[in-house]
């Protein structure tokens, strides 16, 4: 069995009675091991764990008998590559210090956020020295600098007039880089301990994790405290972050002891050179970029581990995957673990078991068995939807579960995502359950011809989805293998974009009101590698923009990010635990209806082709509902409570009336109950409808 832990950094008695702990539940476990299979340990009684020395002397008793195994500790001496490694970067660090001296300066204007210039020398000016200059609480607050809109290193020196922006950790770009720094300072703690080969360390929703292949070994919670350990001694010797651009044939014969960035460095490198970072006796191969120094993050945590596959395929090497989180502020790493505490409290596994919603079962991993009270739920949501469907001139469509893979072929799916769908022969062909419903409704569109005056044509379609994700992925209800979605696609002309993202956006601020969501808005625009005609790209984009303009809410542009067939509006919401999650979509698509050959018949007499817009509010009705769950702590609004009213009587010889007063309230469409149980009392009756949650209890006393 193993044990959790999350501890902070600098907390060394909590680390040290977590250890006490560990060793007393150890001894705990195997006694009752021992007890079961009637295998005594000799001279050692359950209740005997108060004396320190005690634990001592049976800890050394243990490791003679080979009982328990050793406790991990930090490597000594070190593994060779680290040695490896560190040789030549100051061999090519001492190449790249000639070539910056020789460089000369020369007086470059920097422009600040306000529109404020500042003077600066090229190649020894640094964004820090600005900062410094402008005082020293700023510099030391900021976590990155972005350069004409790039990120880059505080340390780094500037290369020519810009433009310069400071991030503290508020900003969302700044978190990513400082969980960025605090993954390689978690690395730099495993490669210290465990000695392996370290593959991908990235930043993430909420912290940080770095992968490690393990020849024969698994990393352990209970090797927490030892990483715990490194990790305060990393922080304290304040390891400054240094950048090298070096070129593919320096770094693979530096990372020649790691297969894994040997193949980074052979099939992902297309560029002549590219950055490796240091801190410490770290150097790993990365873009960056990175905090100052190890000594900004004043608070860590080890959160978890896991195992892993090498780029998340799973015929590929198992990995060791260590997760953290990190903060410039113990007070935040404090705040985050209530959230934590409550956000477990909230958990919508426990939640829809305690209220007998839905529940999970072997036989089908990744698909939820929703009870009675469940379905109620999802069937609300879903005459939620309809009822908005109507009013806003969608049509409902049934589509099939299961085509021929010639339709995922046609739509592009089978190329790009044929290993996350379910195949199945039939009669000597390939067939696969849907993973989406647009290839159907483009089929829908194109079996007879199309008039202008139908368009835009809305398609709605509650069916059934399948996507076959890793057994390791699979997380409650927000990471299934079978769901459905408010999934509807509106078949368009050019011209009406504008007001059909309107109706969109409008569409998603009236749902997402109901539930008390916040939310935000990013337009992801053209990416580097787009199908298409640039001139429609760039008139889609202006729509989009344009829409969001007049929507009125607060929005960002997110370049480069939108989907290779088209532009997109993203939206993130908030929950009661302020915890950002994507649901809803907007999407522009130009490239299904040429794939599928749509087009309809304008006004001349012309073919014409049409542009398809897919939407989603709920998107998956099954990770909606756990995030209303845990949003609502189980305690549901009356509109979406499965128990709304709760009918008790005082006197079991009401109960015929109290009966007939469920059945009245049930008649009117209402989810009523009522408590017979002779066995309890009126008090414990409404206790235990409190308890259940039910929106109103009805008591009748005579």
């Amino acid at each position: 069995m193993k044990l959790g832990c999350c501890l902070s950094l600098f907390n060394i008695p909590c680390r040290l009675n977590y250890i006490h702990n560990r060793i007393h539940f150890r001894f705990e476990q195997l006694i009752t091991h021992r007890s079961a299979s009637s295998t005594r340990i000799s001279g050692i009684k359950a209740n005997s764990f108060s004396s320190s020395s005690f634990i001592v002397r049976e800890r050394q008793r243990l490791h003679r008998n080979n009982i328990m195994p050793d406790i991990k500790k930090e490597l000594n001496p070190l593994p060779n590559f680290i040695d490896h490694r560190l040789q030549l970067w100051d061999k090519f660090k001492a190449d790249y210090l000639k070539g910056i001296g020789s460089k000369i300066p020369e007086t470059i204007k920097i422009t600040l956020a306000d529109g404020k210039e500042v003077e600066g020398q090229s190649w020894r000016t640094s964004p820090f020295d600005i900062a410094n200059g402008i005082s020293s609480g700023l510099a030391e607050a900021t976590v990155i600098s972005k350069v004409n809109g790039e990120l880059w290193d505080l340390e780094r020196p500037l290369e020519e007039s810009c433009s310069l922006q400071l991030l503290k950790f508020d900003n969302e770009e700044a978190q990513a880089v400082f969980w960025h720094s605090s993954a390689h300072i978690l690395g730099e703690a495993m490669e210290r301990v465990y000695g392996g080969c370290l593959c991908y360390g990235p930043p993430i929703q909420d912290g940080f994790y770095y992968d490690m292949f393990l020849e024969n070994e698994q990393v352990s919670n209970q090797d927490f405290p030892v990483l715990d350990t490194v990790v305060k001694s990393i922080v304290k010797d304040k390891q400054p972050f240094e950048r090298l651009e070096l070129t593919k044939e320096q770094l693979l014969e530096m990372f020649d002891y790691n297969p894994f960035k040997v193949r980074i460095l052979k099939e992902k490198v297309d560029t002549p050179t590219t950055t490796v970072y240091r801190c410490g006796p770290l150097i790993d191969l990365c873009r960056g970029p990175h905090i100052r120094h190890t000594g900004k993050v004043k608070a860590l945590a080890i959160t978890k581990n896991s195992a892993s596959y090498w780029e998340g395929k799973s015929d590929s090497e198992s990995l060791q995957r260590v997760y953290g989180i990190s903060f410039p502020d113990p007070k935040q790493l404090k705040e985050w673990q209530k959230l934590q505490e409550e956000a477990a409290k909230r958990d919508h596994r426990k939640l829809g078991q305690q209220q007998e919603l839905f529940f999970f079962h072997e036989l089908s991993p990744g698909s939820c068995f929703f009870l009675p009270k469940g379905t109620q739920i999802y069937n609300s949501l879903m005459t939620m939807i309809r009822d908005e469907y109507r009013k806003r001139g969608f049509n409902e469509v049934i589509s099939p579960n299961i085509y021929n893979i010639k339709l995922w072929q046609t739509s592009g799916h089978w190329q790009h995502y044929a290993d996350n769908m379910f195949t199945i022969d039939i009669e000597k062909e390939q067939f696969a359950l849907k993973p989406m419903n647009c290839p159907g409704h483009c089929v829908m569109f194109s079996h007879r011809p199309r008039s202008w005056r139908e368009l835009p044509l809305r398609l709605a379609d509650f069916g059934v989805l399948h996507r076959n994700e890793l057994s390791g992925a699979l997380s409650g209800l927000t990471r299934v293998r079978r769901f459905q979605q408010d999934d509807a696609h509106i078949f368009c002309t050019p011209d009406q974009i504008g007001q059909e993202i309107d109706g969109a956006l409008d569409f998603l601020k009236y749902v997402y009101g109901i539930f008390g969501f916040t939310f935000e808005l990013l337009l992801s625009t053209r990416p580097e590698k787009y199908l298409g005609d640039i001139e429609l790209w760039n008139e889609a984009e202006k729509e989009l923009a344009n829409s969001l303009v007049k929507f009125g809410q607060p929005w960002k542009e997110n370049p480069g990010d939108g989907a290779f067939y088209g532009p997109k509006i993203d939206i993130i919401i908030k929950d009661a635990l302020k915890r950002a999650h994507q649901c809803a979509t907007i999407q522009l698509d130009f490239q299904l209806p040429i794939r599928f050959d749509l087009n309809f018949i304008d006004d001349k007499g012309e073919k014409k082709r049409p542009v398809i817009i897919h939407r989603a509010i709920l998107g998956s009705v099954e990770r909606m509902i756990a995030i209303l769950t845990e949003s609502c702590a189980g305690k549901w609004p009356f509109w979406l409570s499965p128990r709304q009213v709760c009918v008790v009587a005082v006197n079991p010889l009401l109960n015929d009336y109290v009966v007939k007063i469920k059945n009245l309230l049930h008649a009117a469409g209402y989810h009523a109950e009522v408590d017979l149980d002779s066995g309890d009392t009126f008090n414990r009756k409404i206790r235990n409808a409190q308890l259940a949650q039910f929106n109103f209890i009805l008591g009748e006393f005579n």
